[in-house]
């Protein structure tokens, strides 16, 4: 499903124009990022949690010689789904 898909389904049970729902997803998935790099967790009840963390250094292999390198650390953004979500995902 594609962000434009979602917004028809929202346009229609919210009875707004396409526009106004594209502009109110493009707000709220923009808003999710602000807050993600200012090192915030956003919490969406009944859907599930979004926060940054930390990946320490690894070791990893190149696929295409073979040879074993270190992946640096990094940053990362985790999904934890609500137990609601996925109790009706079952």
């Amino acid at each position: 499903m594609t962000k434009s898909e979602i917004a028809e389904i929202v346009a229609k049970k919210a009875h707004l124009t396409k526009t106004a729902a594209r502009e109110a997803i493009e707000t709220l998935l923009e808003e999710v990022k602000r807050q993600l790099k200012k090192g915030e967790k956003v919490v969406l009840s009944g859907f599930g949690t979004f926060k940054i963390t930390r990946v320490k250094d690894k070791k990893g292999r190149n696929p295409q010689t073979g040879e074993t390198i270190i992946i640096k650390s990094h940053k990362a953004v985790r999904f934890t789904a609500a137990k609601s979500l996925k109790k009706d995902v079952k």
